[in-house]
């Protein structure tokens, strides 16, 4: 009720203060979309964090080969197409003649095998391909080829794929960089270009439209298929933590768009007058406790197993959701709902009675010691800040002792990747969100991963779940599959490389006389005016 009662303040305020009104210095409002992000943009590669602004972000700045439509379906971008031989195990593939990079050099082939070979070493699916490729070679500015050991049934999904991480083409100068070193310029082939000298972090990203952008000629728009369109001459993220002074500045029309609508907000923009509010993903996003495996006390899988008799996934949920069923789901595996594979496999490990004593018992008997658990708690993110607070509570419940390192958004993303123990800069455990598209199968659930150093953050060992997972991109038809994914969730929560907390639906608000939304992610592509 305290965030309610400030919006009429908060709207004046936001004009004085952080905000500065529409002016002719700037273009015509016809000319500027002003957007809230979910979160700043902390890192520029998106090679180099699976954060989702940061993905966001490369949407507008660079292209991938494929796009994927809201059906999961590929669909040409960058590339014009491709030619499949020898059973599979030969593809060969053929740019557009005619896309360019924001530095006016065309998108070459040499350009697109630089860029796959460093994807493959980060995403889930590359490095799978990656043990099944024999050769990739440039043949000349147009086509390369691909020469596999044993079939790779999907692999324009792979190249299609939107998020987690998506396969974008660098120019081959940066794209021969290690993953690990992040790309720092933007130098990109898409729709906008990002306008470095107007960032203000923590505040403010700037992008301006790539006159030269040559879009893909058809598909359908949905996602990232189909044309990309700029209709915007100039793009304004304005990064607003506060929810109740995003909603002022949405209502005022000091912005055009807020991302992510806090939950308790969503009804009083429903009612407001030139506020549309709707779902743009319909996959929903799954919030996950992510412990690190590197070190003690959760590189004992007893210890990590201990903590699911307390577990219960309707805290989390209500916590950031409220009471409104329609908004949030319990009683979720390692796959979202509504993926083929979401089975109840291994499910009585969070559907039978909750009991906290036992949980206590068998941490005692895992054999804790009374390591401290350091929990990285970002605060500028408020779904995160409120799920890593019950999470914290949860442990402290259980008798795990906690120290909580509060910061915002950018440092947490800096601190994961911190390999040391603890108490040299590393970390225990965090919250993680990871959209539905991105979990519903396990060729790309990054957090399934139990390939050690190769896996996400946590970096968990874990041969079982892998060679499950490798079983699964040999299944020839669906029921296969789902087979194998009820194994893969039996094994999981024996494994345990995270704790699903739930899954929850999201929607965004924006002006009414905003047009032409994309479904499936919220990036500000052919969005226009009127």
């Amino acid at each position: 009720m305290q965030r309610r009662s400030f919006l009429a303040a908060t709207a004046g305020a936001v004009a004085l203060g952080g905000l500065a009104r529409p002016s002719l210095a700037q273009g015509s409002a016809a000319q500027v979309l002003r957007f809230i992000p979910q979160a700043d943009v902390s890192i520029l590669d998106p090679l180099t964090t699976t954060a989702y602004p940061t993905r966001n972000h490369a949407h507008l700045c660079w292209d991938t080969l494929y796009g994927l439509d809201a059906q999961s379906r590929p669909h040409p971008q960058l590339a014009e197409g491709h030619v499949v031989e020898d059973d599979g195990k030969r593809w060969t593939f053929t740019l557009r003649d005619g896309p360019t990079f924001h530095d006016g050099e065309k998108v070459r082939a040499a350009d697109a095998v630089a860029s796959i070979r460093r994807w493959m070493q980060r995403d889930a699916h590359g490095q799978t391909l990656a043990t099944r490729l024999d050769e990739i070679r440039v043949l000349d500015d147009r086509r390369f080829e691909m020469r596999l050991k044993r079939p790779f049934g999907p692999m324009l999904e792979a190249l299609a794929k939107a998020s987690s991480y998506p396969c974008f083409v660098f120019p081959e100068r940066f794209a021969q960089q290690e993953p690990g070193r992040a790309v720092t310029e933007v130098v990109g082939s898409g729709p906008y270009r990002f306008v470095a000298a107007e960032r203000i972090s923590g505040s403010q990203l700037v992008y301006s439209r790539y006159d030269r952008y040559s879009p893909a000629p058809n598909g359908p728009v949905s996602l990232t298929a189909g044309p990309k369109l700029a209709h915007f001459e100039r793009l304004e993220w304005k990064v607003i933590p506060d929810p109740a002074t995003a909603a002022g500045a949405l209502q005022s029309g000091e912005v055009d768009w807020w991302e992510q609508v806090a939950p308790d907000l969503r009804p009083l923009l429903k009612g407001a007058r030139n506020i549309m509010v709707d779902r743009i993903d319909a996959g929903g996003t799954l919030a996950m406790l992510r412990p690190n495996h590197l070190h003690p006390p959760f590189n004992n899988p007893a210890i990590r197993r201990a903590l699911w008799p307390a577990l219960r996934q309707i805290d989390f949920m209500t916590a950031i959701m409220g009471d409104n069923r329609d908004l949030w789901r319990e009683d979720v595996g390692c796959f979202p709902e509504g993926s083929p594979l979401a089975s109840d496999a291994g499910m009585q490990a969070l559907t039978s009675p909750r009991d906290l004593e036992a949980a206590k018992r068998a941490l005692k008997e895992a054999g804790y010691k009374g390591e401290t658990v350091v929990m990285l708690h970002p605060t500028d993110v408020v779904n995160n800040n409120n799920l890593t607070a019950v999470a914290t509570d949860l442990l402290q419940r259980v008798g795990f002792k906690v120290e909580t390192v509060t910061s915002d958004w950018g440092t947490l993303l800096s601190r994961r990747s911190n390999k040391n123990p603890p108490a040299q800069g590393g970390w225990n455990m965090l919250v993680a969100l990871f959209g539905g598209m991105d979990l519903a199968n396990p060729g790309g659930h990054p957090l399934l991963r139990g390939n050690a150093d190769g896996a996400w953050f946590g970096w968990p060992d874990a041969p079982k779940l892998e060679a499950l997972r490798d079983q699964w991109f040999d299944a020839p038809e669906l029921a296969a599959q789902q087979a194998i994914g009820r194994k893969i969730q039996e094994q999981f929560f024996v494994d345990v490389p995270y704790y699903p907390l739930g899954q929850y639906l999201i929607d965004s608000a924006w002006r009414s006389d905003l047009s032409g939304f994309r479904q499936g992610m919220a990036v500000p592509l052919n969005v226009k005016r009127g």
